[in-house]
């Protein structure tokens, strides 16, 4: 660093981002922020970062990694010191790349419950980013899900903290265990915007952020991450890529990280675009470096040369830049990037494709909401398929997988991978007359009565409604695809209600973005099945369940809405946040976080637990549960506290561990779960963490409002600081 000029130091501080002017619409206000960067103007001073060379447009993963391994020959044969650049990509569905593997969106990965699946996944996803020379991926998203109506709640893993702060941490351990730099997003309030909107305001108190936002960062850092990406929000008027009370106080002095913070695309240009609180490129620079971001993504802007003359003029400060610096130089020698020797040889043949694992995700992450009996479906029944995503492989996909993020602005280029449809996947095994209904958005009535003369004629109708994934309002969901109410989009109410009229049992099918509002009709339908979007195998996996070759296992990581959609609410409110006699709005789900049902489900035995519990010890809780059935099946054990008299309002009940236990046809398992006090502590008046010594309650079920326990337990000790060494999940063991 010594030996660095100013502007060689500035360089090692951005992205470049060589194909924007070609990316299509896949980052906010892109093309008013920046324009494609001059490389040979930049390479001598050296590149930071390569940004997106394969999920910019469709390019042939192994021409993409030849590439790569050009463009860094080419940067350290220019720069004096031969710094090679960390190449990022996004990986929120598995990697950005054409032809790569689409895995199930986060929303699938909480429906399993499973971290020891998602690590997998993740680690699968880390390898194939490292053959192909990629060392920084921009997941997972820690957002905690707070109004259903933002585009984005795709992205989430839940409504719950710990939830969200259990299966994103083994997203991290997988990831970072490929040797990926894992990036956790977006650091902090990104959800919890006024209205849903994407990019608006966010008001909310401190107690909100630390027990319900921060939490699942705390845990994925713990968990390894070594990046983290800033929230592009400002949080009751000060942006948070402008606040080094959030990523400097918090993240680095409170938290102890040592990793590098790197920009949401064009965050630190918004200070002045969008937040008003920057008047040039230099003074942003300014502002987000002593906030505490290092790195500005997407491409060279602020922290380019206007940043290096602010520095010479004496506007910023050397030690800002050389801070970021060093961060930025010592996690290219973790990645070995700086050893001697070290040369980007481009890969032979790389294989991008995990099908058999993407099947088991979207297996798992299949929820049965509702049943009457009609699944699964009978050999022999004729059935009316019908419905906007019921032949669309597009339906399957997120907003941040290759085909709907890219490919989209490249119509002519094929999708790269096989994505077979609900009817692909039905057909084989079943008598199918297919019919569209309506699109997602639009339609006539002419398409709606043809869907009613296919359904007439069958035994059984499966109607297969839901979301288009999308940017920026190309779709119904997704990145800036915003609600304005949890109604189906476009006519698929009318559609529902235009076959539940034929008399034929309907079953629902939801490939979705979000839980909708569906009051009207559920005692009217003869089952529903949720997959959100689960990826391009999930059309097998539901054809799969809806056949009864799964058993349904997923459970619900979002709550579903009743009626009059009034949002926002999750299942953590408090008292007042309950149904009650004062108001005339009930904010009871339909369809409450963690619930699903089996065609198999288990049988509950017994559930005791210790009856003290320490301020500073452990109380422990013994469930044994059994499967009568001649199918395998699998439980999620939820463990809920209730703290009847605490310091402050806390929700009635909250998820403090969950294990998902498998049950093969016949068996019986006992779990033990070691529950440390620090899980029933809270942010206390004094605006620390704290445990209460009395009495509290484990709710012990299959959801949170399927209790099948109530043990109540008496905490013995003094009030106890909890800080953030805490234990934040229960120790589980199995017999």
């Amino acid at each position: 660093m010594a030996r660095m000029s100013v502007r060689e130091k500035v360089a090692q501080l951005s992205g470049v981002w060589v194909g924007i002017d070609a990316a299509g619409d896949v980052a906010p206000h892109q093309h008013e922020q920046a324009s494609a960067p001059d490389w040979d103007a930049l390479v001598p001073f050296g590149v930071g970062q390569l940004t997106r060379p394969f999920g910019t447009a469709p390019v042939d993963p192994a021409d993409g990694a030849a590439a790569v391994a050009r463009s860094q020959q080419q940067i350290m044969a220019a720069g004096r010191f031969g710094i090679p650049a960390v190449v990022h990509e996004e990986c929120l569905t598995g990697l950005a790349a054409w032809q790569a593997t689409v895995y199930p969106s986060p929303l699938c990965w909480g429906a399993t419950f499973d971290p020891d699946l998602v690590e997998r996944m993740a680690a699968s996803i880390g390898r194939t980013m490292r053959a192909l020379g990629v060392h920084q991926g921009l997941a997972p998203v820690l957002d905690v899900a707070r109004d259903l109506r933002w585009g984005r709640i795709e992205e989430t893993i839940g409504e719950d903290p710990h939830l969200v702060g259990v299966i994103g941490s083994a997203y991290v351990r997988g990831l970072e265990t490929a040797g990926v730099v894992a990036t956790l997003k977006h650091f902090v309030g990104y959800s919890a915007s006024r209205g849903g909107r994407n990019l608006a305001p966010v008001s909310i108190g401190p107690r909100e952020i630390a027990d319900v936002l921060l939490p699942p960062f705390e845990m994925a850092l713990r968990a390894g991450a070594r990046s983290v990406m800033n929230a592009y929000v400002d949080i009751d008027g000060v942006p948070v890529a402008a606040d080094p009370q959030v990523l400097t106080e918090v993240l680095r002095n409170a938290y102890g990280f040592t990793g590098t913070v790197v920009a949401d695309y064009f965050s630190v240009s918004f200070l002045s675009s969008l937040h008003g609180v920057a008047g040039s490129p230099a003074d942003a620079a300014g502002l987000a470096l002593a906030a505490g971001i290092d790195v500005e993504l997407p491409t060279v802007d602020c922290y380019g040369p206007a940043l290096a003359e602010a520095v010479e003029r004496g506007d910023v400060d050397i030690t800002l830049v050389d801070r970021a610096l060093e961060r930025v130089l010592r996690q290219k020698c973790e990645l070995g990037l700086l050893d001697p020797g070290w040369s980007p040889e481009p890969p032979g043949v790389v294989d991008l494709d995990d099908r058999a694992l993407a099947r088991e995700v979207a297996r798992e992450s299949i929820v049965l909401l509702s049943n009457n009996g009609i699944l699964p479906l009978r050999p022999g029944k004729r059935i009316a398929l019908v419905g906007p995503r019921a032949a669309e492989s597009s339906a399957m996909l997120g907003c941040y997988s290759f085909p709907m993020h890219v490919g989209v602005h490249h119509p002519d280029v094929p999708m790269g991978i096989d994505v077979p449809t609900v009817l692909d996947a039905l057909r084989p095994d079943h008598d199918v007359t297919h019919a569209q209904g309506c699109p997602v958005v639009g339609g006539d009535d002419e398409g709606i009565a043809a869907a009613v003369d296919v359904a007439r004629d069958a035994d059984v109708c499966v109607a297969v409604l839901g979301d288009q994934a999308g940017l920026f309002g190309g779709g119904t969901s997704g990145e800036g695809c915003d609600a304005t109410d949890l109604r189906l989009p476009g006519r698929q109410e009318e559609l529902l209600e235009a076959l539940l009229g034929t008399g034929t049992p309907v079953v629902l099918v939801l490939l979705t973005g979000r839980p909708y509002e569906l009051s009207r009709q559920i005692d009217r339908l003869a089952a529903v099945v949720c997959g959100f979007f689960p990826g391009q195998e999930g059309g097998p996996a539901l054809a799969d369940v809806l056949s009864g070759r799964t058993n349904p296992t997923g459970r619900l990581p979002v709550s579903f809405p009743s009626a009059g959609a009034n949002q926002p609410t999750t299942y953590l409110a408090a008292p007042l946040g309950q149904r009650g006699e004062v108001s005339t709005v009930d904010p009871t789900p339909l369809f409450p976080f963690g619930h699903g049902l089996s065609y198999a489900p288990a049988t509950w035995l017994d559930v005791t637990a210790d009856t003290e519990w320490p301020t500073d010890g452990t109380c422990r809780l013994v469930v044994t549960l059994t499967n009568p059935a001649t199918i395998s099946t699998a439980e999620v054990v939820q463990i809920y506290l209730h703290d009847p008299v605490a310091e402050v309002a806390r929700p009635v009940r909250q998820l403090i561990g969950a294990v998902r236990v498998n049950l093969p046809a016949g068996s019986t398992r006992t779990v033990t779960a070691d529950l440390h006090a620090d899980l029933a502590s809270y942010t206390g008046r004094a605006g620390g963490r704290q445990v209460d010594p009395g009495a509290v309650e484990l709710h012990v079920g299959a959801s949170s409002a399927d209790i099948r326990a109530v043990l109540r337990v008496t905490m013995d000790g003094p009030v106890r600081a909890a800080g953030h060494d805490r234990v934040t999940r229960p120790v589980f063991s199995e017999t």
